[in-house]
């Protein structure tokens, strides 16, 4: 199991990640998220060995890395999955694949299960740029590693093939059994692929936890707006129920124990009517989104939430609405 304690690393006199703490079960994936610059592929780097940490442990039990304690990435068994695919242009699909590999037996497997049969001797600028991420993935895997680093794998290709390719991926890791963690900006990809997301600010973790509980318990308000739509709305709460303008709503304290409260409102929690008989918010604004529409709504207050409606809802802005919380599942509220 790869354990992380304490992990602090330096650019100079800048800390860019701070006491990191992770740990990593047999075959479980780890989606790490967060802003631009925040340290995510920082901290890939340096559990592959390819920098060096200034505080704390990296454990994987057959080796320990500290400060002093320097193993070369060579002898960390680790995978590594790079955005840009990192093919040789010269060698073939499964020349790739087998690249220093004793017992070549064993990229069969992952040729077959990644869909490459038929690619096995064309070269990577015959290729897809899925097709070249199956690939990278097929090799990192044949090599036997025992945890694998992905940085960004899908962030080069189109949506409709980065929606089949992650489950590509993700079953192939399974079938694997071997840990994972996978580095991403894509909201959606963390919350459905993951086992655990992690959510990374300024170096510092926010929460690592299930998708569910870091989408509908986010520890503070940073990562409940990071990991969707967010809005939040006053009231109070005595013991697990919230009261609100839009009504009542059972409810879970995140970070206090004070009855003046902000509940945090995700678009599916509210329910728009129109044509009510009274309206309590307008629509300023409306988003297409194929299926459904989001629609943001000022209150009398001027507080603003999001409610999602379908497609088929006629929904634009000006409109008068009525909108109410619609949940029977607890909502996080924060201190005022």
């Amino acid at each position: 199991m790869l354990s992380v304690s304490k992990l602090s690393i330096d650019y100079g006199s800048n800390r860019v990640v701070s006491e990191l703490n992770l740990s990593l079960g047999e075959s479980e994936i780890l989606m790490l998220v967060g802003p631009t610059g925040c340290g995510k592929s920082t901290i890939l780097q340096a559990l592959a060995g390819l920098i060096p940490i200034s505080e704390g442990e990296i454990n994987l039990g057959s080796w320990r890395a500290t400060p002093k304690l320097k193993v070369p990435p060579e002898k960390r068994k680790v995978g590594m999955v790079f955005q840009d695919f990192a093919l040789f242009p010269h060698l073939t699909v499964q020349q790739n694949i087998c690249f220093r590999l004793t017992d070549t037996s064993k990229a069969d497997h992952w040729i077959k299960l990644l869909g490459l049969e038929a690619f096995r001797d064309k070269k990577p600028a015959t290729l897809s740029g899925g097709q070249k991420q199956r690939v990278a993935l097929a090799r990192t895997l044949a090599h036997e590693p025992d945890f694998v680093l992905l940085d960004e794998p899908l962030s080069n290709l189109d949506a409709a093939l980065k929606d089949t390719l992650r489950w590509d991926i993700r079953n192939a890791l399974k079938d694997a059994g071997v840990p994972a963690i996978w580095v991403t900006h894509d909201q959606e990809e963390a919350l459905s692929v993951g086992d655990r997301v992690g959510v990374l600010k300024e170096g510092i973790i926010q929460q690592i936890d299930s998708p569910e509980r870091c989408f509908s318990l986010p520890s503070n308000r940073f990562v409940a707006r990071f990991l969707g739509e967010a809005s939040f709305i006053a009231g109070n709460c005595e013991g697990d129920i919230a009261t609100t303008d839009l009504g009542n709503a059972p409810a879970i304290k995140v970070d206090h124990d004070t009855a003046k409260v902000d509940v945090l409102l995700r678009p599916d929690d509210v329910h728009l009517i129109q044509n009510a008989a009274t309206s309590n918010g307008k629509v300023t604004w409306v988003r297409y989104e194929g299926g459904s529409r989001l629609c943001a709504v000022k209150l009398a207050c001027d507080t603003v939430v999001t409610s999602r409606v379908s497609h088929e809802v006629m929904v634009r802005p000006g409109d008068s609405v009525h909108v109410s919380i619609n949940t029977t599942h607890p909502l996080a509220v924060y201190a005022a």
